[in-house]
């Protein structure tokens, strides 16, 4: 499958007329930010492909690799590594370059806040992360067959620890928070931007390694909802919709405070590259 490049939106005349369109011009976005949409269902259909693949072979009762480390803190680190450098790989790769690889609904839904995504774009990345992350398990799931069902595994699924599920909220509002800091602080400059995705990869390992069992580290509502589907775990599902969204809109709000709505410049979060940006991309003044 081959996506053409096209222009970036915020360097064509008819950009501004693009994201003024009526509610009822969702099909023309639609026609044509289709590539965008579907490049974020694969990409996070992809992750979840990854996480259960790792988590299988690191937990399945079976594996090589859970016989040969027993501690979980040990196992965590190559689980945390291997994550990382998916989420890297993706937001790096010519379609997340493309798609701006939010690959989460809390991330589409603070640059909406922000101003920097039209209503419908933020509707369809949604939907498109949701449907990407079921397909994603699904896949997986035939795949891996019974490995994956095992309770070991449970498809990947995220689930409070046994702290409970107020720590779990707390730990989940806080690592969503310092990721979205993070991405908004280097994204936004442009000597930095190149940098967004590895930053966005350490931190997602970190928290693999140090924070997963206080919450299943997810900071994803549709990362937990693909598992949540066939391992039928809903377990305080709330926390998993409600925290990393709020700890993000927190981190957009003290970022804006202290820096101004004119620093936050783009919703990608790798824009130092040739594929065209759909967003109200301030780029194109700035930085080219």
């Amino acid at each position: 499958m081959r996506i053409d490049v096209g222009t970036r939106v915020g360097d064509r005349p008819d950009a501004a007329a693009a994201f003024s369109m009526p509610r009822s011009s969702a099909l023309t976005l639609v026609l044509q930010h289709w590539p965008e949409y579907l490049i974020e269902a694969i990409g996070l259909g992809l992750f979840m492909l990854s996480a259960c693949l790792f988590v299988a072979l690191l937990e399945h009762p079976n594996s090589p690799l859970r016989q040969a480390m027993t501690d979980p803190f040990l196992r965590r680190i190559p689980m945390g590594l291997a994550m990382g450098l998916t989420a890297v790989g993706l937001i790096y790769s010519p379609w997340g370059q493309r798609s701006g690889a939010h690959l989460n609904p809390s991330v589409t839904l603070t640059f909406w806040r922000l101003g920097k995504v039209n209503h419908w774009d933020a509707f369809f990345y949604v939907s498109a992360q949701f449907v990407g992350a079921i397909v994603g398990v699904g896949v997986a799931a035939t795949m891996l067959d019974t490995w994956l069902a095992h309770p070991a595994v449970s498809y990947a699924a995220t689930v409070p620890g046994p702290d409970g599920a107020g720590v779990a909220f707390v730990a989940e509002f806080f690592i969503s928070f310092l990721l979205m800091i993070v991405v908004l602080t280097v994204s936004n400059r442009p000597g930095l931007n190149r940098f967004t995705g590895l930053c966005a990869g350490a931190l997602v390992a970190s928290y693999i390694v140090f924070e997963a069992p206080l919450s299943g580290m997810s900071m994803n509502a549709a990362r937990t909802a693909g598992s949540a589907v066939y391992a039928q775990v809903w377990t305080a599902l709330w926390i998993y919709f409600t925290a990393p969204l709020l700890g993000m809109l927190a981190a957009a709000q003290s970022y804006v405070a202290t820096r101004g709505m004119q620093k936050v410049l783009c919703a990608k979060l790798h824009h130092d590259n040739s594929q065209r940006c759909i967003f109200r991309c301030s780029y194109g003044a700035r930085a080219h």
